[in-house]
């Protein structure tokens, strides 16, 4: 018989030796430098993984899972980087590869890995537990073929919806592409396939685009392209024609050619048209004035009534290329959904110093900005001036939320991502660089 008072001391000895042995979390303690980027106050960023290919869009599963679409296949021949952290400390430790379709759009819906090429979007079945998807894949939709801006990212409404953007062939529809002084196909038969975004249903297999499923018209190319569950809304940023200057050298100046026209950040409603190839948008004047291709000359707008405006304009040729509004709790309610753009930084600024290359957020109340927009990671590009793109060390293209509300950056130069974490007290010791 044991004694009440011993039998106490052992149960508070075993009590003890069961909290010694309970396995303690491990805590996101972000990179030395931030892996190479800035960020504001109390965010810190941890280095997911590297050199994966030239990433393109990425999503993350409930459970965590990461999965990277590369533009094109790694030497192993998979374009789709399936990533899992089994520790808990934010990095991945086991990486997979799948399919070998390269493209950009991403996205997990209704128990399928969506992905898309240059003219289908498809679908594999995840399973529960499993990293990778089935290797069997269905056919959702086939898209117009041919070439210019040939990337198909896609978006879910939740209510039957897809959404995919479907860029433009041309820098502007002009007649002789890419010439000075070409004049624009007049109309433009390009909107009947093309810059516009498409309206499919999301469990219908081997649909094909026509002109039934248009949804919006006169987007360039909207890589970025968002469906927001808070206000049930479409939002996509859009890039602008290039090359101003260049090709209207008698109209426009090289310092004007630097900073129009605007990429755009816009709502987008069924039959909304957004004005391209007949009108640019000036963010600096806050209007619309008429393409040189349609008889414009820097001044006059008699080509742009009815066009709808864009909720921001951006400095001309930053490349946005992924926009994801936040619904979290981890970072400060200011960004509660507010929208995120990444931008893929530019590459026509005439020899000039190239910009963009960051993520920039907008603040939103109701589906419309509510302030002015921020630089929230920057350094992307290197702490040196550059004049090409093919120079900057990282190029931020796409962007996720994680289940917990982290945000997570992939870059298209090596394949880096970050996971971005916010720290209400302050901002645990980084670990060594992972560089």
């Amino acid at each position: 018989m044991i004694p009440k008072l011993n039998l106490f001391l052992l149960v508070l000895l075993l009590v003890a030796c069961g909290r010694q042995e309970k396995e303690e979390p491990v805590a996101l303690i972000p990179d030395a430098d931030n892996g190479g980027i800035t960020l504001p106050e109390k965010f810190g960023a941890i280095v997911v993984v590297d050199t994966l290919g030239r990433g393109r869009h990425l999503v993350v599963n409930d459970n965590g899972d990461i999965y990277v679409h590369l533009r094109s296949p790694n030497p192993d021949g998979k374009a789709i980087m399936a990533l899992r952290d089994t520790t808990g400390d934010g990095r991945a430790d086991i990486i997979q590869g799948f399919s070998e379709i390269g493209g950009t759009g991403i996205e997990i819906h209704n128990g399928y890995l969506y992905y898309s090429d240059r003219t289908h979007v498809y679908r594999s079945r995840l399973r529960d537990g499993e990293l990778l998807p089935d290797e069997g894949r269905d056919t959702i939709v086939t898209l117009v073929d041919g070439q210019g801006h040939m990337e198909k990212p896609f978006t879910f409404d939740g209510k039957g919806g897809m959404y995919v953007n479907v860029g433009s062939l041309s820098n502007n529809c002009e007649i002789q592409l890419r010439t000075p002084d070409s004049k624009g196909d007049d109309p433009c038969k390009e909107l009947e396939a093309r810059a516009g975004i498409w309206k499919f249903d999301d469990n219908t297999l081997n649909q094909t685009q026509d002109l039934a499923h248009r949804y919006a018209t006169g987007i360039r190319n909207a890589v970025a392209l968002t469906w927001d569950k808070h206000t049930n809304k479409l939002y996509a940023a859009a890039h602008g024609r290039d090359d101003l200057h260049r090709y209207w050298p008698a109209i426009f100046t090289e310092e004007q050619n630097l900073e129009l026209p605007a990429e755009i950040f816009i709502d987008v409603n069924e039959g909304d048209n957004f004005g391209w190839p007949y009108c640019y948008y000036d963010h600096m004047q806050g209007k619309f004035f008429t393409n040189p291709e349609y008889g414009g000359d820097g001044k006059t707008s008699d080509r742009c009534e009815g066009f709808k405006e864009p909720l921001v304009g951006f400095p001309g040729h930053w490349g946005p290329n992924d926009i994801l509004i936040y619904d979290g709790t981890m970072f400060p309610e200011k960004y509660r959904y507010g929208a995120f753009i990444a931008f893929h930084g530019s590459w026509n600024r005439l020899g000039h110093e190239q910009q963009g290359y960051k993520v920039v957020f907008v603040p939103m109340k109701d589906g419309k900005p509510s302030g002015d927009w921020e630089v929230f990671a920057d350094g992307f590009a290197g702490p040196e001036p550059i004049t090409a793109p093919g120079s900057a060390k990282y190029r931020p293209t796409g962007l996720a939320q994680g289940p917990d509300g982290s945000l997570y950056i992939c870059d298209s130069q090596h394949g880096r991502v970050w996971r971005i974490v916010y720290y209400p007290d302050q901002v645990p010791q980084p670990i060594a660089a992972n560089m």
